[in-house]
């Protein structure tokens, strides 16, 4: 055997799930050499591909990485909530760039006018450029990649090829691809490595004429001609939609049902059961100052409220949504807090905390804990293994995967949780209201009209909060269309 280079297997052995994928595989890949695994489905190249990069540990045998290489994915594993260009500083934002930077690497592989692009607005094959490009930022020394032009149409493909081959020219990396194609191996690389049974049966050297190909003879090249070169830059946003007028059906709604509202309190004429919108809009301004005080109190707890139970159904979500076994300890409990209604506990908590704003935020945050601690389960479970083995690759710490991963990967169902949390947490402020007289927000303002018999003083409180509901549910609604926007859906 010559002498070692960067990456080599001596006698690895990988079983998975009982049975042996590999079986007493020897190979070392030279330093600056491409390599090329073939055979069939099954036969274990993938396999092979990840104990190179360090993802599988053999059962026996030894493996030798130098450099920790950078994989390139057949799926490219880009996170939809970064751009392009932030997709190929991921490895230097973990730490484990070793490679070229960013934007040298986006250029390197023609991306460089698409590096504010996400993931969802480009073709397959741009895709596949931005990770390789992510790969070349990684790693100086070592490139994996498994099989990532088996999804793009022959012509894109071809021309890829033409490209790697260029780019591996230009740079020198160590580089080794599975493919199916037994062209494509012959065509790029310096030696061909077959894999069948788990067992590599023959390496043989294709530098030299190994190389000729069907592409530029005979009739294959006359087809080539005709059809031309293959392109993959291709944005997949098109042109943006005309603005849609259905922002227009809500507001034609509430004018409906403020004319209704008119004509039902005009025909029943008793203000003190239905008072009409003219009655409402003059009694809340004949009141404004007292009516805006008691807003801002409602409004500061059910924000704070909204906050705190976020904060504290992420805490906890996170950590269930990790250990199931945690979360099967803890079911009971978390069912009997969902079942309890959250004016049970009112008398509770004012023998224990008394009257004033903490216990009213503490209302607050318990009616907004369990939407947020459910969202966070749900969406951290929903996130991809496949982007874990990415982060695998590029050796994430845990906050790493946390703040760059599952956050942010989370992040559309936890806004979905959050609307109805915020809904809860204004509920929970005004039930503590009426408990609390020292608590002057709407809540007491809608039980002192009804002492008094002032419909139209109830009806303008409640009002209000309806307005604060609408609101915050706007705000969230509008955040989380933007997120989906730009992951495409």
């Amino acid at each position: 055997m010559s002498s070692a280079g960067p990456l080599g297997l001596q006698d690895v052995t990988v079983r998975l799930g009982g049975e042996v994928i590999l079986s007493g595989v020897t190979l070392d890949v030279q330093r600056g050499e491409f390599l090329a695994l073939i055979g069939p489905s099954g036969g274990g190249k993938s396999t092979l591909l990840r104990v190179l990069a360090g993802l599988l540990k053999p059962a026996s045998g030894s493996v030798r990485i130098g450099t920790p290489p950078a994989l390139v994915f057949q799926d490219y594993r880009l996170l939809p909530w970064r751009s392009a260009l932030r997709n190929v500083a991921l490895p230097a934002d973990l730490g484990a760039g070793g490679g070229l930077p960013p934007a040298e690497a986006l250029r390197l592989v023609g991306m460089e006018e698409y590096g504010s692009y996400f993931p969802a607005q480009l073709s397959g094959g741009m895709r596949a450029r931005v990770a390789l490009a992510r790969a070349l930022a990684q790693s100086g020394d070592v490139l994996l990649l498994d099989e990532p032009f088996a999804a793009l149409d022959a012509l894109v493909r071809e021309r890829f090829n033409a490209e790697l081959r260029h780019l591996h020219e230009k740079t020198g990396r160590t580089t080794v691809l599975v493919t199916h194609s037994i062209r494509e191996a012959v065509w790029l690389a310096d030696r061909v490595a077959v894999l069948r049974g788990g067992r590599i049966v023959e390496v043989l050297d294709t530098r030299g004429e190994g190389r000729v190909s069907a592409y530029t003879d005979g009739l294959e090249a006359h087809l080539r001609a005709v059809l031309g070169t293959g392109d993959s830059t291709r944005v997949r946003s098109g042109v943006p939609a005309a603005r849609s007028a259905g922002w227009l059906l809500p507001l034609l709604a509430v004018g409906l049902a403020l004319l209704g509202w008119q004509l039902g309190a005009a025909a029943l004429n008793q203000p003190f059961l239905l008072p009409t919108p003219g009655a409402v809009w003059q009694e809340a301004t004949r009141t404004a100052p007292a009516l805006a005080e008691a807003f801002g109190v409602t409004v500061r707890t059910a924000l704070l409220g909204t906050l705190l139970g976020a904060l504290g159904g992420v805490l906890i979500g996170y950590p269930l949504a990790k250990w199931r076994a945690l979360e099967r300890f803890l079911s009971p409990f978390l069912v009997a807090s969902q079942s309890t209604p959250i004016v049970v506990l009112a008398p509770l908590l004012v023998s224990w905390l008394g009257f004033g704003f903490l216990p009213a935020v503490v209302v607050s945050a318990l009616s907004a804990l369990y939407p947020i601690l459910v969202a966070t389960l749900v969406g951290v479970r929903e996130l991809e293994a496949t982007f874990h083995e990415l982060f695998s690759t590029l050796r994430a710490s845990w906050w790493q995967r946390l703040t760059r991963l599952e956050l942010p990967g989370a992040l559309p169902v936890l806004l979905g949780g959050l609307r109805l949390a915020a809904s809860l947490a204004l509920i929970g402020a005004v039930v503590w209201e009426f408990v609390d007289p020292n608590q002057k927000g709407l809540g007491l303002a809608v039980q002192v009209a009804g002492v008094y018999q002032n419909k139209a003083a109830q009806f303008a409180a409640i009002a209000l909060l309806v307005g604060y509901g609408v609101l915050v549910y706007a705000v969230i609604t509008g955040l989380e269309r933007r997120v989906m926007r730009r992951r495409g859906r």
